[in-house]
Order: structure tokens, then sequence, then C-alpha cells
């Protein structure tokens, strides 16, 4: 007995211990400042609004988030309130409360593994609710700040609009203070209550400092690299979007032209999809719909007239500018346009495991570049995917795509506001000495489906060509360059016509745009250039897509407008595959595509912003300066890179003249610094430059000014450290330059500059 209870009173004296030495530990110091937490308060509620803002219209996301803003201010009420209270009770409710949060996160991710941007800053809202109700030290607080950063960080990758930069400024705004006196409650300097306001920067110097930190982040925007391919293969993508009904990917339903209907045999869709039927034929007159382009569909009747009222349909990030293609046409009906092989389309399923769509690609020698697209539709679309061509990966909502054999990719549903979706596709370059060089016998395959021209103009449609080839002031050998001549022949010899007459049923477009209209709508242009082409045996089709739309620099998005759809001509080379052309009067010839070197990309398109506000002259002599000045940088680059692909001699010739240019830029760092010096001396009054002179010159030989030293306290701690006859000048400078700051007493400058020089006579012997 004796034993245990000893035992007992050994292990009691032991906690008791425990507990003093816990007790005598410091406690966690409570933040008291009211302004910075209500500052901590307003950044938060920015992170979370503008959350809200940047997915709005993008992505799929509660608006019950915005319940957060009162609750967690509640919660930050609660905490300093409780800030001198331990609150286990409340603690152990968060804990609970955070468990929850992230048992309803992996839920969300698990049932919805498509784009976790938004369900990843949701759980950082419920987190921070819950944080809020226990907030009583600084570093709490400082977990609030550091999740309002990651908050807004979060909206800055999802917004597409600028709605999200008023809220980006009003975040610096507030940042820059809440840090301010963050710093100085680490100091234990912050005073209580609203006080503190009185001892921070003027509000003239947090605007001016806001500035300068928006001024560097747009010119970092700018300047920095855009390098190709993305290491993490991670894609935003909408939730899946499911379809009943079977998919086999032969139907287009374009909601401009369709009509409710019992839906014909064999039209390729079923369920809710089967009750639409194409309202177009693929001749006759009729009126354009005013929303939606009219080449999107199975057939592309061009005896319509009328014109699209501007829209937004679509925002595309993409490495690099393109035409967003969408379908192409095989065959010419007289007046239009339709796809023969639809029922040959293929149907994709994707991976089970992921969102990833394989995309079968025809074989090219062409040399390629990877770039990565992501389209996030702003108005209802037909059930077309538009993607830059070639697509090798498609990450999409469905588990179904179809392709046909024209390269073009279809949805079983129509793309609807607020779908998002990615695609990697495998741009060739266009490299026309290559292509001049591709053959020109062609299988009977490609005979058959792209040299076909109605029989009855044929021979005239030919005649035709071969006159506008015919001005070429060369000869004119390979397809390649017929094509680029006659595209050129057609926007200076035929005019848009907008008032163009519905033609007759026996007319033909090509026949009545060459010899009575001589030009016709924008469209025509394109398929008049196709039919010439089949005409002299170069085979082609028609391809209709959306052009880049607007770059907007500040967002990284190319702004599309359903009035950016048109239609162009695709030319077969063989081994090669499909290039387009550009027929059209005011577009550029060769479309927009990859280019060598788009590392500087933004900084381009951002200079493209900027010129469209100004002159034409301006902006042409700009343009004529840094085209000079880019082509001298990229054969610089391209001989110094050359340099290491010549041997051992060429890597010693390339490390040289490294070294060399890091020589240079330091002589000119210190000469600009030298610059500055001066330009810093010229300003001052004689006497103050005189000493801050003899003061530097001193630094220069070993003897530096120390802050802390008074000027008579630097010159008797220097003594006669150089010499006692140059100790006296420096005694007599710092004395005369005493009396002139603090006496205000005139010296005579002549005669110190001339013991200044002396001082900095180089010693003999």
């Amino acid at each position: 007995m004796s034993s245990g209870s000893s035992q007992q009173t050994s292990k009691r004296s032991v906690l008791q211990q425990l507990r003093r030495q816990m007790s005598a530990l410091p406690q966690p110091q409570a933040e008291d400042s009211v302004l910075l937490r209500v500052l901590i308060q307003v950044l938060v509620t920015l992170g979370i609004t503008s959350v809200a803002v940047a997915a709005a219209g993008v992505t799929q996301t509660s608006s019950l988030n915005l319940l957060a803003i009162p609750l967690s201010a509640v919660g930050a009420y609660w905490s300093w309130h409780r800030r001198g209270q331990k609150n286990i009770a409340t603690k152990f409710c968060i804990a609970i409360g955070m468990l929850l949060a992230l048992a309803f996160f992996f839920s969300r991710l698990l049932g919805n593994p498509g784009d976790t941007r938004v369900i990843l800053a949701e759980l950082l809202i419920h987190l921070q609710v819950l944080h809020s109700f226990d907030l009583p030290r600084r570093k709490d607080l400082g977990y609030s700040m550091m999740i309002g950063l990651i908050l807004i960080g979060v909206a800055g990758t999802v917004s597409q609009t600028l709605a999200f930069g008023p809220l980006l400024l009003l975040f610096c705004l507030v940042a820059l203070p809440v840090l301010v006196l963050d710093y100085q409650s680490q100091l234990g300097v912050l005073r209580q209550g609203w006080q503190s306001l009185k001892t921070g920067a003027s509000l003239r110097q947090l605007v001016g400092l806001v500035l300068i930190v928006l001024t560097l982040g747009l010119v970092i925007f700018a300047l920095l690299p855009r390098l190709p391919g993305y290491q993490i293969r991670s894609f935003p993508i909408s939730s899946t979007v499911d379809f009943d009904g079977e998919f086999n990917g032969n139907r287009i339903v374009n909601p401009g032209y369709v009509n409710q209907g019992e839906g014909s045999e064999g039209s390729g869709g079923s369920g809710a999809s089967g009750e639409l039927e194409e309202q177009t034929a693929s001749s006759g007159p009729g009126e354009i719909d005013d929303t939606f382009y009219y080449g999107f569909n199975q057939t592309m009747n061009q005896n319509l007239r009328g014109s699209l009222t501007p829209q937004v349909v679509m925002r595309v990030r993409s490495q690099a500018e393109g035409f967003w293609r969408v379908l192409a046409f095989d065959r010419y009906t007289g007046q239009g346009w339709e796809i023969s092989r639809s029922e040959q389309a293929e149907t994709l399923r994707r991976s089970n495991f992921a969102y990833q769509t394989y995309v079968p690609r025809i074989p090219s020698l062409a040399r390629d570049r990877e770039i990565i697209q992501t389209y996030t539709i702003t108005s209802t679309l037909p059930n077309l995917i538009p993607a830059l061509y070639q697509p090798e990966e498609l990450y999409f909502p469905t588990e179904e795509v179809a392709i046909d054999p024209e390269g073009s990719l279809r949805s079983p549903v129509s793309l609807e506001e607020g779908m998002t979706y990615t695609v990697i596709s495998e741009v060739p370059y266009r490299d026309r000495s290559v292509l001049r060089q591709a053959e020109t016998e062609y299988d009977a395959v490609t005979k058959a489906l792209y040299l076909q021209v109605p029989e009855a103009i044929r021979n005239r449609v030919r005649q035709q060509a071969e006159a506008l080839l015919a001005r070429s002031p060369n000869p004119l050998s390979d397809p390649y360059e017929k094509t680029l001549f006659l595209a050129q022949a057609l926007k200076q010899n035929y005019a848009i016509q907008p008032e163009l007459p519905f033609f007759a049923d026996d007319d033909d477009l090509v026949e009545a745009f060459l010899f009575d209209y001589e030009g016709g709508y924008p469209d025509h242009f394109s398929t008049v250039l196709t039919v010439m082409l089949r005409s002299i045996g170069i085979p082609a089709r028609l391809v209709a897509g959306f052009g880049p739309g607007e770059f907007n620099p500040f967002t990284g998005f190319y702004v599309v407008q359903n009035t950016d759809a048109y239609a162009m001509t695709e030319v077969y080379f063989p081994r090669y595959g499909w290039f387009a052309f550009d027929p059209i009067p005011g577009h550029p010839l060769i479309p927009p595509s990859i280019e060598d070197s788009q590392v500087f990309s933004a900084l381009r398109r951002f200079w493209n912003w900027v010129a469209g506000w100004l002159p034409s002259p301006v902006a042409g002599w700009l343009n004529g300066v840094f085209a000079a000045v880019g082509s001298t940088i990229a054969r610089s680059l391209g001989w110094f890179s050359g340099l290491f692909r010549q041997g051992w001699v060429g890597i010693f010739l390339g490390l040289a003249t490294l070294l060399g240019l890091g020589f240079l830029g330091w002589l000119s760092w210190l000469g600009w610094l030298g610059w500055r010096h001066q330009r810093w001396l010229q300003k001052l009054p004689p006497m103050e430059s005189l000493y801050q002179q003899m003061v530097g010159w001193l630094a220069q030989q070993g003897h530096p000014k120390s802050a802390a030293q008074t000027p008579l306290e630097f010159a008797q701690h220097l003594c006669d450290r150089p010499d006692p006859q140059r100790a006296q000048i420096i005694h007599e400078i710092s004395h005369a330059y005493i009396r002139w700051r603090y006496g205000r007493e005139d010296q005579n400058d002549a005669y110190l500059k001339q013991q200044l020089r002396r001082l900095q006579r180089p010693r003999r012997g």
C-alpha cells in the first residue's frame, strides 16, 4: 500500500509541476486593434466577392457563398469580444465544422472532377467562416489575410472580363494599410482603435504606391514570356453534361435554322434532338437569322440575305492566335455547300478516369506545335465544337463526341452559356518553300471529293481562273503560288456587294459573282476561290469558323462575337495536309496562325491594342521602328544560338560572348550610377555638393562615413589616417560645411573647391 500511495503522490507532484510550468509560459497575446481587424475583414469580403463575380457566367458556383460575408463578419465580432477567453468549446465546434467542410469538399470533388478552382475556393470560404470565430491573435488574423489573398488569386484565374479589375484595385488599396498596421503590430507600436490612421502613411502615398504596383504588374504581364506547353495537364472543364438518347454524330443542330416537328427519318437524332428538323435547304432565297451564323449547319445556303446582330458568343484563352475552326464542306451545290459524308462521322468516347478524349489525326510531314486553347461559351451555339486545326486531345463535358471526315468535332448537345472546355491542337507551321514542293498527284478519293465542279460551269470558270493567272508577271507552276495569286486577284478585281439581289433558281453563285455582279457577299469570295481552284485541278474545300476576335490584353482572352464567323478556302497538299487561304477583301491573305517565336506574344498584342488608338502615320512609323529592332534582335539571337551548334570552338566563343556582354553591362551600370550621382550633385547647393564629393571620394579610398557619424565625428575619426596634410583639408572642409549648414554662414566656395582638388590629387612617391 505504501508503495502504491507513494507512486500516486509522485505522479500528482509531477502533474502539479507541469501545470506550474505551463502557467509560467507566456500566454498568446490578443490583438486589440479594431482597425486592423476591420481592414482584414474587408480583405476577406473582397476575396469572397471577387470569386462570386469572376465565376458568374464562367463556371458553376453557388450564390450562397455570399452568405459567408455576413457570417464571417459575425464571427470576427464574436472573436474580438472573446479574445481574452480560452474558448475551448468554440475550438471543438470549429474543428468539427472543418471536418464537415472537408467531407463536403471531397464529395463535390469526386462528383465534379472538372474545373476544381472554384471548388477549392469554396472550401477556403467555408474554412474562413469557421476560422473567423477564433481570431484572438495577430497570427490568426494573418491566416485570414492569406485566405483573402488566395481567394483574390483564384478569382484572377477564373475571371474572363474586366469586372474583376475594380475588386483587385480595392484589394490593393486595402492591403497596403493592412501590411503597414500588421508591421506596427509586430513591433508593438500599434495603437488601439482608429487612432492608428494618423500613424500610417498618407492617402496620397498609398494611392501612389498602388499606381506603381499596378503599373509594374501590367509591364510584367506584357513582358512575361509565353513559353509553349503546360507542365500540369489539368485544364478548365465544365461539369459533366448528361445526354439522354443515342448519339452517332450524324446530325448538326443550329438553333437559328430549325423547326419544331416530327423530324425526318434518318436525321441522325433521337429523343429530344430528333424533334428538330432542318429549315434551310441548300438553295433558294431566304433570310439570315440575326443571331446564329448560317454556315454552321449540314448545308450552307448562300442565297440568304441579311446580317447578324453583334453578340459575344465565346471567350478563348489560347497560346496562339488562330482561326477557331468549326466545320468544312466538300460538295458545291450551285448556290451553297453541303457535307456529303455526315453519316461517316466517328463517335469518340472519353476515358473512364478523366475528361480526356483522344482525337484521330491525319499523318502529316509538316512541322507542328502544340497549342492549348480553353473556350468559355457565353451564348448558345450549335452542337459543333470550335478548335484550332488539328485537334489532338479534347477535354469536353460530355462522355461522347464525334468527328466527321472533314475533321470537324460535334457534340451530343448544343453548346450552352457557361460551358467550358479545353482543346490541345497540333497546329502545323506554314512553310511556303516546303508547300511549293508538295506533290501534285492526288488519289482517287481526293479527286472525287475535292475536285467536284458542276459541269455546266466548269469550262467557263476554268477559263476565268486561267485568265487571272495569266496576269502574273512570273510563271506560276505550283498549286501554292497559284492559290495565293488567285486569292489576291479576287480581292483586287471584285468587290463586296452589300445590296446583292437574290439568285434565281437556275443561277449559279460562282457564275453570277464572276460575270454578272463582279462581287458578292464576303463568304461568296471563298466559295468562288474554292470552285476556281477545283476547276484547274487543285483540291479545295470550304471551311467555316470564327476569326480570332478582339484580344483583351488585360484579361488575356480573345472575345469572339457571332459577327466574327466567316468562311475561307482550305487547299490540300499531299503528305502535308490542309492549309487555309482567305480571299475576302479587308482580311489578311493568310489567316492568323502560329509563328516560330511567340515568347513575347502578349507584348505584341498589347502594342496592337495601343496602336489602334494612335493616328495611322504614328502607328505605322512606330511599327517600322519596332520591326527593325525586332529583326535585329532576332538575327543576333539566331547568330548567338548558332555558336553553340558549332562544336567546342563555338561553345567557347559563346561563353566568351556572354562574359563580354556581362562585362559591358557591368560597365554600363557603373556609368549609369555615376551619371545619376553627378546629376544629384548638380542639384545640391554648392557647399553641400562639395562636402558630398569629399565624402564620396573618401569612401572610394576605403574611408566610408557611417550614417550615425556627424561631420565633425567623421573628421575626428579620420585624424591623420590619409596623411596629416589631407587630414587638415578634411577638417577644414568639414568645419566650413557645419558653419554653412547650421550657422547659415557664407563660405569661400572657390577656395574650398581648390582644397578639394588638392585632396583628390594623387600622391607622389
